[in-house]
């Protein structure tokens, strides 16, 4: 896949998650400039906030997962990382548990962990858990993101672009997440696991240079 179409498809995802976020924030001002009774605009302005703040924090985790954060550092501090998970599902049914000790991660290894996590905690359709765990061996980085909820829904093609089953021409947006993991573990020459869903249980996991 060449530069320009992977950064389409990155740009086509970020548009979509931001959509519904920023759609709101334009419902509320339209409303609030009609509204004259004090309670329903105190209820706009209420969901103006909200919908500010879910579009502040998918904007933190995208810069993050996607983008080009920590400026010119080779490591992270893992605690963005941490606040950013926790940003992007603070006000959904999502609990996140945190297990990682390492208190810097290489960009590259902390793409992949935001990156997975964002795919299990999509695949988290009527909420539930999100627990994320980091283990170094020697000179490797072990991730295990296990999902648990009521219903866990994974599109069939995410799995095989995980994985590099599928074909490089044919990634969609709705995948770009990914196919960023695959590539980022391909060239890092790590290893990838995907253990499909069973009875409310997702488990994603990669081993990474640390």
């Amino acid at each position: 896949m060449k530069p320009h179409e992977f950064a389409s498809l990155m740009c086509s995802r970020l548009c979509h998650d931001l959509l519904s976020p920023v759609g709101a924030l334009n419902n509320g001002i339209e409303l609030l400039a009609e509204e004259h009774d004090p309670e329903m605009r105190a209820r706009c302005l209420d969901l103006l906030a909200d919908s500010a703040r879910a579009s502040a924090n998918k904007l933190k985790f995208f810069r993050l997962a996607f983008g080009a954060a920590g400026g010119f550092a080779d490591q992270v501090d893992t605690r963005e990382a941490k606040a950013a998970i926790e940003g992007l599902y603070g006000d959904s049914r999502v609990v996140v548990g945190w297990m990682v000790d390492e208190s810097t991660m290489s960009k590259a290894a902390l793409k992949v962990l935001l990156n997975l996590s964002l795919i299990a905690g999509d695949a988290l359709v009527r909420g539930g858990r999100l627990d994320i765990g980091v283990e170094r061996h020697g000179d490797g980085l072990d991730m295990v993101i296990r999902a648990e909820g009521p219903r866990i829904v994974v599109d069939p093609e995410l799995k095989r672009t995980l994985l590099g089953e599928g074909a490089e021409d044919a990634v969609a947006p709705r995948v770009a997440a990914a196919w960023l993991v695959h590539c980022l573990v391909q060239e890092g020459g790590g290893s990838l696991q995907y253990g499909d869903a069973d009875e409310g249980v997702l488990l994603l996991g990669a081993s990474v240079p640390a």
